[in-house]
């Protein structure tokens, strides 16, 4: 029997990206055919998946001090997942260590090549004591070996799933914003890199529709959208959520005439997959992984000028408008085709294969 231990711990936040990725990779393992392997996940309540997938697994609970050396995971595993690039929680003692990537968007900064900054030190502390390394797109991995003398070790590409496994019945919710108008909508993590003001500022151009974004706005970002807003005399027509449940999230999406995901700075992007997966047509920047995600029904924008961006809005959604069940079926295929349990076994794969 060998000994696996998964650093989960970003699963304390669902919401984001990375929650996202860590509970879709163990809700696929799961499903998988375990018999050879004991698997222990890390998380700051292990209670919690423990209470879901119960002896599935191996559940170890740690806490902040765990980041720092003296105080590591000191038990000995046959292999270490570090599930991304820049958790600190390192093992003590391991024989075999696999790393994934999934953006390295702090390379961009002219200080990186310095190895005694934080984000430095830490990226090539993991890549020099890698024994294999998997990227969550092929933009991941490009990304990676521009900027990073990548060891000379196994690389696998291998997409994210869709979160959205199953249609939640959204009959009942009651959302707190206006759908009586045609709306435009968005969700993620308030930072620079999803430009969301960019959306923002195209809607002065798009007065047919209202636009509502979702997610965590307490940030800078959402302080000059928030701003953007007012300048623009735009109240009655663009709409912060904040954070949205599930049914929430499902409902906007459903009811949503069009997605729309500017970021510049995307590893994968599970958003425009989840719009995809109810046939909604989605706007995406031809940035970063999202042409390689998006596929070739998404509609892409170059530049981000906000009259340039409401004309490629509306030349896009008159062809979606124009054949909705060729889109529609085409753009749920797409979503479908990223799956969790297809992402699990690939990962098992890398497992058995350092495991030898």
């Amino acid at each position: 029997m060998k000994k696996v231990f998964l650093e989960t711990h970003n699963i304390k936040n669902p919401a984001t990206g990375l929650g996202t990725f860590n509970y879709g990779l163990i809700k696929g393992l799961s499903n998988q055919d375990l018999s050879n392997l004991e698997i222990t996940l890390s998380a700051y309540k292990p209670q919690t998946l423990k209470d879901e997938f119960k002896d599935t697994f191996k559940y170890k609970k740690v806490y902040s001090f765990n980041r720092y050396k003296a105080f590591s995971v000191s038990t000995k595993h046959d292999l270490w997942h570090s599930v991304n690039q820049n958790t600190k929680f390192e093992p003590s003692k391991v024989s075999k260590y696999l790393l994934t990537v999934h953006d390295v968007n702090f390379a961009d900064q002219a200080t990186i090549k310095d190895t005694s900054s934080k984000r430095g030190k830490l990226f090539y502390g993991k890549l020099e004591r890698c024994h294999a390394i998997t990227y969550i797109s092929e933009f991941a991995k490009q990304h990676t070996h521009q900027y990073f003398d990548v060891p000379n070790v196994p690389e696998y590409v291998i997409y994210n799933g869709n979160p959205i496994t199953a249609l939640t019945d959204t009959t009942n919710y009651t959302p707190e914003f206006p759908v009586d108008k045609p709306f435009l909508y968005t969700i993620g993590d308030f930072l620079e890199k999803k430009n969301f003001e960019s959306i923002v500022r195209m809607m002065q151009f798009v007065p047919d529709f209202n636009l509502i974004l979702s997610g965590n706005n307490n940030k800078p970002a959402g302080d000059k959208i928030r701003e953007a807003i007012t300048e623009l005399k735009l109240q009655d027509r663009v709409f912060l959520t904040g954070k949205v449940s599930d049914a929430g999230k499902q409902f906007y999406l459903k009811n949503c005439a069009a997605f729309l995901f500017p970021s510049i700075g995307e590893g994968f992007g599970l958003p425009p997959i989840e719009a995809m997966r109810f046939g909604k047509p989605v706007f995406l920047a031809n940035r970063a992984s999202l042409p390689e995600i998006g596929g070739e029904h998404a509609f892409y924008w170059d530049e981000f000028d906000p009259e340039h961006m409401a004309s490629e809005f509306y030349r896009g959604f008159d062809i979606y408008k124009n054949n909705v069940p060729f889109y529609e079926e085409k753009l749920t295929q797409r979503a479908l085709s990223f799956n969790w349990d297809d992402a699990a076994k690939q990962y098992l794969d890398v497992y058995h294969s350092l495991l030898k």
